[in-house]
């Protein structure tokens, strides 16, 4: 959801400059900075932003600036000559000599620098300025895809990485299964040097191995593989449910490596969490 777009319109002697960047955020977080000669169409502006941008967090600015002529404050000659004119008939009528620093005097006097007031934007000049909107934010959404392109080979990558440390699991699952026995039965013999049932044994020894079998937690995350990169193709907008979809891979990781009871098989596991990881990391910059 990261992205900046930015784009300037002119209009007359003005030239209106707006910026917009977005983060990562789970709603729709709107800041605005917009010049006063706007405010009244901010909540079109707010309004435009978070149709197309649908979430993360916003920061919009819009600001005009004027060439340094028409921005220049100007001196009102008319009431500076009428300031000079009851400055001399006050000097012949007193008698007062008029001061030497006058003309520095007069510019501080009421109304004799004008400044120019804020004016009201024509429809002309809103027109122009809503395409610059637009603008700024299409060249976010050009961000934001090619990011998004960056992403999605990442998780593609990341996906192709668990579902091969999955398949690897395999291998030891057997060798597992016959470590267990052994162990159950060498323990038996060795230290309780006691007759038993082998039939029994085996039945116990199938309850137990029942207990730690991992095919339905294969199967599970193999589907929540798939189901990953189906969603991640499907329409935008679906960043929220990428996330659901790593919580769920994540549960049936953490029991793959609960069941394991082999040193290799958790050391996979610990190295799938860490590809997992990564993706629920970059999934919250998914739209």
């Amino acid at each position: 959801m990261t992205g900046y777009g930015k784009a300037v319109a002119q209009y007359n002697d003005r030239k209106i400059c707006i910026e917009i960047r977005s983060l990562n955020g789970k709603s729709m977080d709107l800041t605005t900075r917009i010049a006063s000669q706007f405010k009244n169409h901010e909540m079109e502006i707010r309004t435009l932003i978070t149709s197309r941008l649908e979430r993360g967090k916003v920061d919009f600015a819009l600001w005009v600036e004027q060439n340094e002529k028409s921005d220049t404050p100007s001196i009102n000659k008319e009431v500076l000559s009428g300031y000079i004119e009851q400055f001399k008939e006050v000097s012949k009528d007193t008698g007062v000599p008029l001061p030497d620093n006058m003309f520095e005097v007069l510019l501080r006097m009421p109304e004799v620098i004008t400044r120019k007031e804020i004016y009201e934007v024509s429809d002309d000049e809103w027109s122009i300025t809503l395409a610059a909107v637009n603008n700024a934010i299409d060249e976010l959404m050009d961000f934001r895809k090619q990011e998004g392109a960056s992403l999605e080979q990442k998780f593609l990558d990341k996906i192709s990485n668990i579902g091969g440390l999955l398949a690897s699991v395999e291998p030891y699952e057997k060798e597992r299964v016959e470590k267990i026995r052994n162990r159950i039965t060498d323990t038996l013999e060795r230290y309780l040097a006691v007759d038993y049932d082998r039939n029994r044994l085996e039945q116990e020894l199938i309850y137990y191995i029942e207990k730690l079998d991992v095919n339905e937690e294969k199967q599970r995350l193999t589907n929540h593989l798939e189901y990953f990169v189906e969603t991640m193709n499907g329409v935008i907008g679906q960043g929220k449910k990428l996330a659901f979809i790593a919580q769920e891979m994540g549960r049936e990781i953490n029991t793959l490596g609960s069941k394991s009871n082999h040193a290799e098989m958790q050391n996979i596991v610990v190295k799938m969490k860490d590809e997992l990881e990564q993706i629920k990391e970059q999934v919250l910059n998914v739209m």
